[in-house]
């Protein structure tokens, strides 16, 4: 494997906000094997890299370094992008409204909204968005 993946591990596991621990005890592995992943000194069989990738709703490929997921104004599916927001919001600790902390409900408030928002703004297939005489 290459630097790349220890990188991309590390930087996936901070965005969602988890510990080293925390990812392990999610993948049923040691803290220690996932520094080592991080550290480049360990190398995780296909298994563990498919889990990794569903995990964290990335392709084995931008694992491994081989292709980055698509960046801003290229295509990617809004449904993929809100799933994996709403991981990083699941796990996100500290999070505030205004001053107030957001419970389970309000996140999942949230999530809800911005489904709702995106059902209604994206149009169904088959349907135009071009306004009609």
């Amino acid at each position: 494997m290459s630097v790349m993946f220890s990188a991309e591990l590390k930087r996936l596991r901070t965005e969602y906000g988890l510990t080293q621990a925390q990812l392990a005890t999610r993948l049923g592995i040691s803290a220690s094997a996932v520094g080592m992943y991080e550290q480049g000194r360990r190398e995780p069989d296909s298994e563990l890299l498919a889990r990794l990738a569903r995990m964290f709703h990335v392709s084995t490929d931008t694992l491994l370094g081989f292709r980055q997921e698509p960046q801003a104004g290229q295509e990617q599916e809004v449904n993929s992008v809100i799933d994996r927001f709403t991981n990083i919001l699941k796990n996100q600790q500290g999070l505030m409204f205004n001053g107030t902390p957001l419970s389970e409900a309000d996140r999942e408030k949230i999530v809800n909204a911005i489904r709702v928002a995106a059902a209604i703004a994206i149009p169904e297939e088959g349907e135009n968005d071009e306004s009609k005489d």
